[in-house]
């Protein structure tokens, strides 16, 4: 019987000893760099009014009211189903009129350093305030919002439950906060990466595992990094060597419009690359419509490498398994106008 259990025991240690302490090492280097997404947002479940304040949030989100002619939406140009963004080059606005700068995703956005290319908006709450007043995104201007929202009665007690206690809570800093709780909660965990983070070697193919190991060893992750592999720093566009204009439009100065720092000039937010399978097209200019070609433009004039066309095909088909699990929202109805509810501004 000793005998035996010795001969057990050797054998479990001598197989012990053959297993390698990982089979996947290339985890310990993604891990390193890289975090999954959270399935909660950040910061928000502390506060008891949170679930008043996402549900409103939602309807003021799918409330084209808010704009001058009561068309535009913020889900007009931040379409959850296109990944949070709109397909578009630029948005269409007010007017028919063209914006000037690809829309950002809004999935995963809390997780930015800062909103917009520049970062000219410090958080979510900001940033929603920003498209409504804007005469080329939606019109309208604060007092007249929250005129028509407070001539729509069922208005009042949505406000009231997600901001008690406020003599008025129909104000537009409520507005903002309660678009920046629900804009908070879009977020797209379980992607195959982030499974792949998690320990499951088998999340990711092996032409995955190969852009990804590209995607380290070539430099991207010095700027994409973290939880949303982007969105938390500037970086200017061209830092080895300046694209053309097609890519680089040469009138829009980046971050330079905002800090008036000449240092600052064509540097951008470095974007998340979160979903970016879903939301072509690709740089603040929208000008790219490949994602492989998008991979190439960013190693030359990022790094100074000259990917091979097998290299960008492996780093996009990377950069695909970062898409994650996408929100599911169910449609609000909105309390419908009354006759004293202001007109849309044709």
């Amino acid at each position: 019987m000793r005998r035996a259990i010795v001969t057990a025991w050797v054998a479990v240690m001598i197989g012990a000893a053959a297993l390698p302490c990982r089979a996947d090492p290339l985890i310990d280097k993604a891990r390193e760099l890289f975090a999954p997404i959270p399935t909660k947002p950040p910061g928000l479940a502390v506060d008891p009014t949170t679930v008043a304040k996402v549900e409103l949030g939602k309807m003021l989100f799918f409330e084209p009211r808010l704009s001058a002619e009561h068309n535009i939406s913020c889900a007009t140009c931040h379409q959850i189903g296109l990944g949070g963004a709109d397909g578009r080059p630029v948005a269409i606005g007010h007017n028919w009129q063209r914006g000037t700068r690809n829309v950002p995703t809004i999935l995963n956005a809390v997780l930015n350093t800062a909103q917009s290319w520049d970062g000219r908006a410090k958080d979510l709450a900001e940033q929603s305030g920003r498209p409504i007043t804007s005469a080329i995104a939606m019109g309208n201007t604060r007092e007249s919002v929250v005129a028509t929202l407070r001539a729509i009665p069922g208005y009042r007690d949505f406000f009231a439950w997600a901001f008690p206690g406020e003599a008025e809570p129909i104000i537009f800093e409520n507005i903002e906060k309660a678009l920046a709780a629900f804009q908070a909660t879009l977020l797209t965990p379980d992607s195959p990466f982030d499974r792949y983070l998690a320990g499951d070697e088998k999340a990711l193919s092996a032409e995955e595992k190969e852009g990804l190991a590209l995607f380290i060893e070539k430099g991207c992750a010095s700027c994409h990094r973290g939880a949303n592999l982007g969105g938390d720093r500037y970086a200017p566009f061209g830092v080895v060597q300046r694209p053309g204009a097609e890519f680089l439009p040469p009138d829009d100065k980046g971050r330079l419009m905002v800090t008036r720092t000449p240092d600052d000039a064509y540097s951008f937010k470095v974007p998340s690359l979160r979903n970016v399978a879903l939301t072509a097209p690709y740089f603040h200019s929208g000008s790219s419509w490949d994602l492989e070609q998008a991979v190439a433009v960013m190693g030359t004039a990022q790094l100074g490498v000259e990917l091979r066309p097998e290299e960008t095909k492996k780093v996009a088909a990377f950069l695909v398994s970062l898409t994650g699990r996408q929100p599911s929202i169910v449609l609000p109805v909105l309390p419908p106008s009354v006759p004293s509810t202001p007109r849309p501004k044709f």
